[in-house]
């Protein structure tokens, strides 16, 4: 029983790692143990177990002086363990739309998505007078769909953080669906709100971000 439980526990903490390496981007041991409560030898025995599962790959990393530092990041194995709503058939699905209907008739199954999103986010941000409340609630629905988003605060700013993309591989076979969803978030937001990319998976970004301002500011 101690055993199955300490597994479990492995396990876990396993997992952790994975999702701290997919929101952070590489990192040591001691940073990740720093984030786990634990010591860096602790993280790194769970790391040793990631890289044996083909999961996580270390390399080494020159910081000014001295020796270089380990850090460990996720292999494309690890990344595929998020999901990435059927990649593979995502893409085909696109190609063959453009091919029998042609770009209009891609344009209008943007447009149709556009418009369901649009009407799913502004029910979520209904009621919520302030922008953070908004922006929050935003952040909330889109987790739900896959996109482990967050919000950071930059003084009276704010960043909207997607840590993953499900639908990344439909998104590089027609930007479309980047340039939709940024068009969605400024209608949702309201006309008071400025929306920017800050970062952009696509123009090799380690994640989407977009930095949100009210106009008065």
């Amino acid at each position: 029983m101690v055993g199955r439980l300490s597994g479990v526990s492995m396990h876990k903490t396993a997992d952790h790692i994975l999702h701290l390496l997919k929101r952070n981007g590489a990192q040591t041991a001691d940073m990740l143990g720093a984030s786990l409560s634990m010591t860096g030898m602790g993280a790194r025995r769970h790391l040793d177990m990631l890289v044996r599962e083909g999961l996580v790959e270390k390399y080494d990393r020159v910081e000014g002086v001295g020796r270089p530092r380990k850090f460990w990041q996720l292999t494309d194995r690890g990344h595929a363990r998020f999901p990435d709503a059927h990649a593979e058939l995502t893409a085909k699905m696109i190609g063959d739309i453009r091919r029998v209907f042609g770009e209009e008739g891609l344009d209008r199954l943007i447009a149709e998505r556009e418009r369901d999103m649009r009407l799913t986010y502004e029910k979520a941000v209904e009621g919520k007078a302030r922008l953070l409340e908004r922006v929050e609630a935003l952040a909330a629905i889109r987790t739900s769909e896959g996109y482990m988003a967050r919000v950071e605060r930059e003084g009276e700013n704010f960043l909207l953080i997607e840590d993953h993309c499900p639908v990344c591989t439909a998104a590089a076979a027609c930007q479309g669906f980047c340039r939709s969803e940024l068009f969605t978030f400024r209608m949702v937001l309201g006309p008071d709100v400025e929306i920017e990319r800050a970062d952009y998976l696509l123009d090799g970004g380690r994640r989407c971000s977009y930095r949100i301002a009210p106009k008065d500011v």
